[in-house]
């Protein structure tokens, strides 16, 4: 019996590590050396008699029984993790660890300056905020929670919309006196645009505007310039350097519009399909949501719901 305790927190780290499928990735998660992960994964296979875990040079997989250990166990370890945070919530202040990913751009402009209010009120409460613009997967990774521009809600998560959010073109007033100001989307082809730099490398911008009648105009235009980049704050620079014309997120181009260093364009015309129209909150689904987790969200909300007045 004295190794019951033992093999029981053995068997949540081995479900961790079939989330995560990463020796490094698990240990940080449970706060503990990859050293101690894999040697507590040892003494597991050591007490169950079989290998749980396929170990290459590339990634980290379950043998068929470790597979089976953790499909038998994840529900009870869920119920447990589900019973303890309800115990803790009860608490009084909310306490804890939360971490959280966002795009680089969104989380230095739109969520670090309201940061600092959030933890004086909670001080109990711990963040750990990872910049990313790669995909992040936050189940696999351990993430509490994303901030994500988007189109619509995940049907695979829990998401909370914070607030609306729309693209917007813009130039800096040395460029157009030099190059003129576009009267229609079909002359940005003509025009050195700063592109955001996607997967797809696509190069092309569309734009719905009115023809008269309550109906809509649908306009794609290829565009090209001098710069590609995978940030807003960099496009951003660009253009304030009289470098050509980007799209913005308005969470990157409110500042300067409303202090004059920006001139927005085609004001009768609205970007689509570029970046999301809606900013969420979202976290993997779980029976319960953390207090520390709902603190922060309803704070986000709080602060963002607003949206970025341009």
């Amino acid at each position: 019996m004295d190794r019951v305790a033992p093999v029981l927190a053995d068997l949540h780290l081995l479900g961790v590590l079939a989330e995560t499928r990463s020796f490094t990735q698990a240990a940080r998660r449970l706060g503990v050396s990859k050293a101690s992960v894999s040697m507590r994964i040892s003494e597991l296979e050591r007490a169950a008699g079989v290998p749980l875990v396929r170990r290459t040079t590339r990634s980290v997989g379950l043998t068929e029984a470790g597979q089976q250990l953790v499909d038998d166990t994840r529900a009870s370890f869920a119920h447990i993790q589900h019973s303890f945070a309800s115990v803790r919530d009860l608490a009084g202040m909310p306490r804890g660890l939360v971490r959280v990913t966002a795009p680089v751009a969104l989380g230095r402009q739109a969520l670090a300056p309201h940061l600092p209010a959030f933890l004086h009120r909670y001080p109990e409460i711990r963040l750990e905020l990872d910049l990313s613009d790669r995909f992040v997967n936050l189940a696999q990774e351990g993430f509490d929670l994303a901030v994500r521009h988007s189109q619509a809600a995940p049907d695979t998560h829990v998401a909370w919309p914070l607030c609306d959010t729309r693209s917007v073109l813009v130039a800096h007033r040395d460029y157009l006196e030099r190059a003129g100001t576009p009267a229609h989307p079909a002359d940005l082809s003509r025009h050195r645009c700063l592109l955001y730099l996607r997967d797809a490398g696509a190069s092309s911008w569309s734009f719905e505007g009115p023809t008269g009648r309550r109906r809509t105009e649908r306009v794609t235009v290829q565009v090209n310039g001098p710069l590609k980049a995978n940030n807003s704050e960099v496009l951003r620079q660009a253009v304030l350097g009289g470098l050509g014309i980007a799209l913005l997120p308005d969470f990157s181009a409110a500042h300067g519009l409303r202090d004059g260093s920006l001139t927005a364009l085609l004001p009768d015309w609205r970007p689509v399909g570029f970046f999301g129209e809606r900013l969420f909150a979202i976290r993997p689904w779980s029976p319960q949501v953390p207090r520390a987790v709902q603190c922060l969200v309803s704070h986000l909300r709080e602060v963002l719901g607003g949206g970025f007045p341009l």
